[in-house]
């Protein structure tokens, strides 16, 4: 569901520019009647936007909408957490005691500086901390995203060890690669990085935050770029409608667990793209077994 195009945030990289237009009363209107209609089996709902907390009040009654019709369904909100920085705020979320409800917030560096330009918002990396801390205390359950490219790649590390220092109460850190749509293409100079050459940051970072015991996932990276001991980290994340393969993964071993491209990629992507084969077996089976755990 897209719960508003509007936004208090101008990432670099955004798949989806906001618009500045105050659609909140209309696309609510609107669900009100479409949640109606989803089967109460349904296993799980996105909700996004834009910004969806930009709803105010109306976030929490979108989400009760949610709670009541679909109690079953497991619920995963894409928001930038810094309206959560107020308490009052947070506080009326942890209200509703959803506990099917993840909110995925991102989080692009250790200091402000460098987080607050990538999303183009001053002060930003202060809600956004304190955003985290107040959600912990309200008991929400909280996933991480880190995006990948040229300007988060150097500190990754140190990122990494942030997050484990200062948010040892999240559920699960993720790893994402670039979408090319939106505002990527108007600033690759700035973000693009072929994944292949920053193999060692990745590797580093997962592990740091693997051993100490965090659920860590990478989404939207090709199996044959990253190091084999990141295997198992790698998930499926590209939604099927925009999810391709190139001509040269038609005789790879792993297409099938592999994420592949967005269909919107075009050239970006690495040029170390090559099918993967496999002489021991063992090795494949140990892998199939843990690649698809999310």
């Amino acid at each position: 569901m897209l719960a508003t195009e509007r936004c208090n945030s101008n990432c670099l990289m955004c798949s989806q520019p906001s618009k500045d237009r105050d659609d909140t009363g209309y696309l609510l209107d609107l669900y009100r009647q479409v949640i109606l209609l989803i089967p109460t089996s349904c296993p799980a709902l996105g909700i996004t936007g834009g910004e969806p907390t930009l709803l105010g009040e109306r976030f929490s009654e979108l989400l009760s909408l949610c709670q009541h019709y679909l109690p079953y369904t497991d619920l995963h909100c894409l928001t930038n957490g810094r309206s959560f920085a107020w308490r009052a705020f947070a506080e009326r979320l942890g209200a509703l005691g959803l506990d099917q409800l993840m909110l995925g917030i991102p989080l692009y560096a250790d200091h402000a500086s460098l987080h607050d330009y990538v999303l183009q918002a001053r002060g930003a990396f202060d809600q956004t901390v304190r955003g985290l801390h107040e959600l912990a205390a309200v008991g929400q359950r909280i996933k991480i995203r880190v995006a990948l490219h040229q300007l988060t790649i150097l500190r990754l590390s140190k990122l990494a060890r942030f997050i484990y220092r200062n948010f040892p109460f999240v559920e699960h850190v993720t790893f994402v690669g670039l979408e090319n749509i939106g505002y990527t293409p108007h600033n690759r100079s700035k973000l693009w990085l072929d994944p292949a050459n920053y193999a060692n940051e990745l590797t580093e970072a997962v592990n740091f935050l693997a051993a100490h015991r965090l659920h860590v996932s990478i989404y939207n990276q090709q199996l044959c770029v990253l190091s084999q001991v990141l295997w198992p980290f790698a998930r499926r994340s590209i939604s099927d409608w925009k999810n391709i393969y190139l001509p040269a993964c038609e005789s790879c071993a792993l297409q099938a667990q592999c994420g592949g491209f967005f269909a919107s990629c075009g050239t970006l992507h690495s040029q170390f793209i090559s099918p993967v084969s496999f002489d021991n077996t063992v090795v494949e089976s140990s892998f199939l077994n843990k690649v698809n755990i999310c």
